[in-house]
């Protein structure tokens, strides 16, 4: 009896120290916060308060969208606009950034109905247009921008969605969609239609309307990575006469010089740059105003700049292909500017190598 009792002392010590070495490990998953700023904080700042995307800590957002919202955002992104897909985190991660979210501002999770709101589509149309359009565009592709910019003032302090986004609409319930439209976000201008004196039938016309989207055909440009990182221009001319003929093509474009100086200044010991490697900076102010407005982080390759290298006695002008650019970017409107960019580019060039 001595013997049984010691063993089965001994053999619960065992279990009990092997549960203690393995509840780690057992209790351990995803990460959220780690995953969050890794992965999220970027764009829409570390505490949530936004950026170049939408704030994601309001109480009003959070309490009007339920986890299967958050969750399909993360997963499907929105195409053509900033917002990528995660594709490659596992659902687990994914709802572990969900409950990081939650964190922001704790409260009661709205539950995830998937009720469809049978409206009056020609009649939504029209409330659309008078109540919404103003702010999410006609066609629903949202305000001009992204996100939230805190540099400089803006009509608005958050610019309003693309509600026509493939994503949003694979996202967002038709009851999220109503409830929103109800309720308004308080903290952002979305009112509450109900406040401005619309009926519920008036709202289940315009979500009808607003799912309507769906069926419409999708234009976004699919950019092609294929496309060269850099622009590379022949120059018949020597370096010090190229040089001066990019500084006088691109002022003949409206750009300003803001400097001139060798690849090399500051990577070497002064005096010692090869004088071979020349990059010339100009800039457009209100262009470049333009397009900060769009996304934000186009800033980090601006201003506009062409390098005129001499090898072995051959003359190049290079500069960046702003097309392979907004590949990266996932925003229609950058994918415009970054055409005109090209075009203006190619003229410099093509006058300074003449």
């Amino acid at each position: 009896m001595a013997y049984l009792n010691y063993s089965t002392t001994q053999t619960a010590r065992w279990l009990l120290a092997a549960l203690i070495l393995i509840a780690p490990f057992a209790q351990a998953g995803p990460n959220g916060a780690d995953l969050y700023k890794q992965h999220c904080s970027s764009c829409h700042g570390l505490d949530g308060a936004g950026g170049v995307g939408v704030p994601l800590s309001l109480p009003s957002f959070l309490s009007s969208v339920p986890d299967t919202y958050l969750h399909r955002t993360i997963r499907y992104g929105r195409p053509g606009r900033v917002m990528p897909p995660f594709k490659h985190l596992s659902d687990a991660q994914i709802n572990s950034v969900v409950q990081h979210l939650r964190s922001f501002a704790p409260g009661k999770v709205p539950d995830s109905i998937e009720m469809l709101v049978n409206g009056n589509v020609k009649r939504g149309a029209k409330l659309y247009a008078q109540y919404c359009a103003s702010c999410h565009g006609a066609t629903g592709v949202g305000g001009q921008g992204t996100g939230v910019t805190f540099s400089r003032p803006r009509e608005l302090p958050i610019i309003a969605p693309s509600i026509s986004n493939s994503g949003f609409l694979l996202a967002a319930t038709d009851n999220m969609i109503k409830s929103t439209l109800m309720n308004g976000r308080p903290g952002t201008p979305m009112q509450s239609f109900i406040k401005l004196g619309l009926k519920e039938k008036d709202i289940d016309d315009i979500v009808s309307y607003v799912r309507s989207f769906e069926t419409l055909k999708k234009t976004t440009t699919i950019r092609s990575k294929a496309e060269s990182p850099v622009l590379v221009f022949d120059s018949p001319n020597d370096l010090k006469t190229t040089i001066e003929n990019v500084k006088a093509a691109a002022v003949a474009e409206n750009f300003r010089i803001i400097r001139v100086q060798d690849l090399e200044e500051g990577l070497v010991k002064k005096g010692t740059e090869s004088g071979r490697e020349v990059i010339i900076y100009f800039c457009n102010f209100q262009t470049l105003n333009d397009v900060l407005a769009i996304d934000p982080r186009v800033g980090l390759f601006l201003p506009c700049r062409a390098t005129v290298v001499e090898r072995q006695g051959k003359v190049q002008v290079m500069t960046i292909n702003p097309r392979y650019l907004s590949s990266m970017y996932n925003n229609d409107e950058l994918d415009k500017f970054c055409d005109q960019m090209l075009a203006i580019y190619n003229n410099i060039i093509e006058e300074a190598t003449l």
